[in-house]
């Protein structure tokens, strides 16, 4: 049970449940998501969406997640769940926004943010970006209840396309709305416009010491 009084959503979202969420909000997350930290991983979802194949666990309008999930496995099957730790969504840029289009994702999470590009696919599809706690993997873990089911079990375990059953998972929050809004941007805008005042304080000649400090 999660110490924080949140309120909850249930994954996966419908694009207009998505369309409903406003930047900044914060949450619990209950439901199912699909997470890998691979690389690999999403050029191989690219090839296999351009081929117009499914992916082998069901991803069409749900949850993705760029986060690591460690678990025990036994004759390939997912047992005891060890621990979960996002990574940075920027690494895959250049990927998601054919991933966001052509999986009618509802919902995207991970660190960092992602591009324009992305916040624009975002937009078309009814898709928001859940911005995780960085460096919290023991409070993050503590909101996953299970590891249902792996896929592409040729990869190493934290690239393969994990499936998790979350359970007061978070907080989280809205970093990226359905509507194009993202706090990165404004984040990125607002120091920007700090910056000529900063290096103006960093040119300013030093005072002089007390000699009796």
């Amino acid at each position: 049970m999660s110490a924080f009084d949140l309120p909850r959503l249930k994954l996966p979202l419908t694009p207009a449940a998505a369309r409903a969420l406003t930047l900044g909000d914060l949450f619990l997350l209950d439901g199912e998501a699909v997470a890998t930290v691979g690389m690999p991983t999403q050029k191989r979802m690219v090839s296999e969406v351009a081929a117009g194949r499914e992916m082998p666990t069901p991803m069409r309008g749900g949850a993705f997640f760029h986060m690591g999930v460690s678990y025990d496995e036994a004759d390939g099957r997912p047992g005891r769940l060890h621990y979960v730790n996002p990574t940075t969504s920027s690494r895959f840029n250049g990927l998601m926004p054919s991933l966001i289009r052509e999986l009618g994702l509802t919902s995207v999470g991970g660190k960092g943010g992602l591009s324009r590009e992305s916040a624009d696919a975002m937009r078309e599809v009814g898709c928001v970006y859940f911005s995780f706690v960085g460096g919290a993997s023991a409070l993050l873990s503590d909101g996953v209840e299970e590891v249902v089911d792996c896929a592409w079990n040729d990869l190493i375990m934290q690239f393969r396309l994990n499936r998790i059953r979350l359970g007061g998972f978070g907080p989280v929050t809205v970093a990226i709305d359905a509507h194009g809004n993202s706090i990165y941007e404004r984040l990125m805008t607002s120091a920007q416009a700090r910056l000529p005042e900063i290096l103006q304080a960093l040119r300013a000649p030093l005072s002089p010491v007390d000699e009796n400090y």
